[in-house]
């Protein structure tokens, strides 16, 4: 079993996506770190042997942040924005999507499920 930076790596899956699953190595970090260690990127997680490993875990520890250090500092860098009160921490605040998307239909991702608003009810007319 392979485990890196506390995430237990696929087995049965190329070195290439299996280092995807770790928060912060998408496909050409993991290609750059493999290719680094001087392993075959098309080899799967299985196939590597204690050094390739040892290898391969040095270069994340040394060159990359990762998991929860990196989440942290994501978390941080939300927190700063939202103190100074800049455009993007009031929208952050709220809860509403940042980087301009329109929200009078969508973004129910960022806004949560609908809150039907009901209609006033209209007044009785005389006559």
């Amino acid at each position: 079993m392979a485990r890196i930076s506390g995430i237990d790596l696929p087995r049965h899956k190329r070195g290439e996506v299996g280092l995807t699953y770790i928060h912060g190595i998408g496909r050409s970090s993991a290609r750059k770190i493999l290719t680094e260690a001087g392993v075959d990127v098309n080899k799967k997680v299985q196939e590597w042997n204690d050094d390739e490993l040892t290898k391969i875990r040095n270069i994340i520890n040394d060159n990359f942040k990762v998991e929860g250090a990196l989440r942290s500092e994501v978390q941080m860098n939300i927190k700063r924005l939202m103190d100074i009160g800049c455009y993007r921490g009031i929208r952050h605040r709220s809860g509403l999507p940042l980087r301009g998307q329109s929200t009078k239909n969508n973004a129910r991702t960022r806004k949560g499920r609908k809150k039907t608003v009901a209609n006033k009810k209209k007044a009785p007319s005389k006559g």
